[in-house]
């Protein structure tokens, strides 16, 4: 069975700019937020236990603003995954407004670091069995 990951997101003050739109920064910090519930309530791997030996770094983010969102709007935002390779997933993600418009949609790729013992370097590491099954449940092919 294959799983969208959806939360919603209430558009507060935080988020927007003078003309009461969401400042494009943010968007970004909403998905980086998407992720990191993801990873905890989903895939059973919060952040702040992970952080401690390796962490899960962007190395590439394409995203495509399509429609504003305004101050007081509840977006809701869904991810999923589009490939799982060895230390790497490509994720899907698209935030829609209450009519399902499309207002942010893009793709972005995270890769599972170890830290060495001394924190001053990273490098790739393979997922294991079980977060592999675990990080399957959400791949599809099409949305």
């Amino acid at each position: 069975m294959n799983h969208i990951f959806i939360k919603t997101e209430k558009i507060r003050f935080q988020h927007v700019d003078y003309a009461g739109i969401v400042f494009y920064p943010r968007f970004l910090e909403m998905l980086n937020c998407l992720v990191e519930d993801w990873f905890e309530e989903a895939l059973g791997r919060p952040f702040s236990k992970m952080h401690e030996t390796n962490g899960i770094p962007t190395v590439d983010l394409k995203v495509q603003f399509k429609k504003a969102a305004r101050l007081g709007e509840i977006l809701t935002k869904k991810l999923w995954v589009k490939h799982l390779g060895g230390a790497s997933i490509l994720c899907g993600f698209r935030f829609e407004d209450k009519a399902g418009a499309t207002c942010l949609e893009g793709e972005v790729t995270l890769v599972n670091v170890a830290f060495n013992p001394n924190r001053d370097g990273i490098k790739a590491e393979a997922f294991n069995d079980d977060m592999k099954h675990k990080i399957n449940q959400y791949l599809l092919v099409t949305l």
